[in-house]
């Protein structure tokens, strides 16, 4: 039987995944935790194991046995040379048959991004492996940027006129539970995105008319934004990979569409306008 590891199983992506795979009867699931499982995990019944990258004693047990792997990059961690080598060293002597990462579009062009970073290792480490490569989450809208879309209603990010094709999580978990089923994805890498490429000024209109409040779009440069979330606490490393990912945006490199997703799920992807009514409504009513 596949038994898959599912690292950041409570996060955006994991958790949806977690879900998926747990409905399939040839698949066991384990899903990392770095705290204590979720009251929805619990109730879910799925196994559960501790895992942090920065913890070598949690490897072994968590790898036990596990024939797939299926992780993001904690945004916290910016150096993968010693906050990832060690794990994917450990995968490596383990003799997974695949791991799926979900990576960055665009990353190929882009060797100073952690994502790339991390595909790199995993391919000099020989390990066989899927890299995913969704353009921005939709999610990021309601998370990264959660403050100021609550509070001022307003979208603060330094991605000028440029046009980004937003995915929604739950499709790149949709698209993960496929490649981890199905061997031909081996040492591919899929560009996935949304079905449309919209500037920010165009996702605050689409705010606006599914939430009947008016949504802004500030357009702060990258030194004002970057200011502003050190003074908000978040951590240096976080903060100059979110200002390096949005000066790639605005040079154009986030608004390709590709139409990989919906071969790979037979359906269209979810829409801008449907992540509004059902992530961003319920934030804001």
């Amino acid at each position: 039987m596949t038994k898959v590891l599912v690292l950041g199983s409570t996060g955006n992506i994991g958790w949806p995944l977690v879900q998926l795979l747990a409905a399939d009867s040839a698949v066991e699931v384990v899903a990392g935790i770095h705290h204590r499982p979720t009251a929805a995990m619990t109730a879910l019944g799925v196994a559960t194991v501790p895992f942090d990258f920065l913890d070598p004693a949690t490897f072994g047990p968590a790898l036990a046995g596990v024939t797939h792997l299926f992780f993001v990059r904690p945004p916290q961690l910016a150096d993968p040379q010693n906050d990832m080598r060690p794990f994917l060293t450990a995968v490596q002597a383990h003799g997974i048959q695949q791991v799926v990462f979900v990576s960055l579009m665009g990353v190929e062009k882009n060797p100073m991004v952690p994502h790339r970073k991390i595909e790199r290792l995993i391919v000099d480490l020989k390990l066989p492996h899927t890299f995913l490569r969704p353009s921005f989450f939709m999610q990021n809208l309601t998370t990264t940027h959660r403050e100021d879309l609550v509070k001022h209603h307003d979208l603060f990010i330094p991605a000028g006129h440029a046009k980004t094709s937003f995915i929604d999580c739950q499709d790149i978990a949709a698209a993960a539970a496929v490649v981890l089923a199905d061997p031909q994805y081996l040492g591919q890498a899929l560009t996935i995105t949304g079905p449309e490429a919209l500037t920010y000024q165009q996702v605050a209109a689409v705010m606006t008319a599914g939430t009947g409040i008016k949504i802004t779009y500030s357009r702060p440069g990258l030194l004002k934004f970057r200011q502003t979330m050190l003074r908000r606490g978040l951590t240096k490393d976080f903060v100059n990979v979110m200002v390096m990912l949005y000066v790639i945006t605005r040079l154009g490199n986030a608004k390709a569409t590709t139409q990989t997703l919906p071969a790979l799920l037979g359906r269209a992807p979810r829409t801008l306008a449907d992540f509004v009514a059902t992530d961003v409504v319920p934030l804001l009513k």
